[in-house]
């Protein structure tokens, strides 16, 4: 009987290592390929809107919305975060056009104007943050870089939800595919937006420089098409025509 139990015993220590050495391997695979390699979900990133969130003594509750302003200070984030994983499971790159914000659906796809000079791009929603400092939004490097901020580290902005473009790129994450990219394509493409009073008064006689000339890492993927864009129709002028006069006796 008691050969029995020492042979039992035995058996459940060789369990226990066993047990031991296969979690110690899976949390060291872990640490090897990152979280995301098991799961085979990519780069390409996730839709995602999340529940409530503590981060630095608030509470932040995400909310899909497609009809959103507002008006605040927006800062950076490059190098330090660069090749990491954002909120959505994207990894991050400091040389694309897209932004973190604390509640907005991901992806989402916004317009970003700097209040001091009148410059304006669109980016990306993809990430969470900023949670210094009452700051609405953080933006990637380059678009810092674009929007004329950089070397200063912040920005009065205006932040305005583009509807029917975060639209397209939610159902194409929803079903999987690849947004990355889309935010070039609509750049490149000068989406229209409704003029605001605020913005009018801040933006410079200059010609603001050519979004075509942007050269960025992110790129247009093959799998879709971008939103078609409504022509702007033509300002006809016209003015009042007098009769003509009699010809000269």
């Amino acid at each position: 009987m008691k050969q029995f139990r020492f042979l039992f015993l035995c058996f459940c220590l060789l369990s226990l290592s066993a047990c031991a050495e296969t979690e110690y391997a899976a949390h060291l695979a872990k640490q090897i390929t990152g979280p995301s390699s098991a799961a085979g979900s990519g780069s390409q990133g996730n839709f995602k809107v999340g529940t409530p969130y503590r981060a630095a003594g608030r509470v932040y509750t995400p909310q899909e919305k497609y009809a959103h302003s507002e008006t605040g200070v927006a800062s950076w984030y490059g190098p330090g975060f660069h090749n990491k994983r954002t909120a959505n499971g994207e990894i991050f790159d400091k040389n694309s056009l897209t932004a973190a914000h604390k509640t907005l659906q991901m992806p989402s796809i916004v317009r970003v104007t700097n209040l001091d000079n009148g410059r304006s791009i669109i980016l990306r929603v993809n990430d969470r943050g900023p949670f210094a400092r009452d700051r609405i939004l953080d933006v990637s490097e380059r678009a810092a870089d674009l929007l004329g901020f950089k070397n200063i580290g912040t920005a009065r902005i205006r932040l305005d939800v583009l509807e029917n473009e975060s639209r397209q790129v939610a159902a194409l994450a929803k079903q999987g595919q690849d947004t990355r990219g889309f935010e070039v394509a609509l750049n490149r493409r000068g989406v229209p937006t409704a003029p605001t009073s605020r913005v009018a008064m801040v933006t410079p006689q200059t010609s603001p420089q050519p979004v075509a000339q942007m050269q960025t890492a992110a790129y247009t993927p093959a799998s879709y098409q971008p939103p078609p864009v409504p022509q702007a129709r033509p300002v006809i002028q016209t003015a009042s025509v007098s009769a003509p006069l009699p010809p000269a006796s």
